[in-house]
């Protein structure tokens, strides 16, 4: 469906009331302009005490930008967030997400509720 699908990079061109006029980056359809209008989005359960229904109505997008670590080497960014509800795979990686922001107040770290799950693994065998 024209390359609309979970994941799709957009920019917004014009937004209208009811519509959206995006163009798609990157791809197969690299470059399309596709217009995305407002959904109704009824509530989750439908346990209510009143002879009426509140329907959501909104566009079905969620503004985001990601960069993996892996591709952040080299990149200087205002903000970051990193999520270390997951094992980051070493150190390096660590380093290079905690790094690329260009002031520390703007770091945010998402923790898992337990101990946190990075270690600092180091051989000694290998340094002798």
């Amino acid at each position: 469906m024209r390359g609309l699908c979970n994941g799709t990079r957009l920019v917004i061109t014009r937004m209208r009331g009811r519509v959206l006029e995006a163009r798609v980056l990157g791809g197969e359809h690299d470059g399309d302009v596709v217009m995305i209008p407002r959904i109704a989005i009824p509530p989750l359960t439908s346990t209510t005490t009143h002879s009426f229904m509140f329907m959501r109505i909104q566009f079905p997008l969620r503004l985001v930008f990601a960069l993996s670590i892996n591709k952040a080497q080299g990149q200087s960014v205002r903000y970051v967030g990193i999520n270390l509800r997951s094992s980051v795979f070493s150190h390096g990686q660590l380093y290079v997400a905690l790094s690329r922001v260009t002031c520390s107040r703007n770091i945010k770290v998402l923790l898992a509720n337990e101990e946190p799950l990075t270690a600092n693994v180091v051989y000694g065998e290998v340094l002798i």
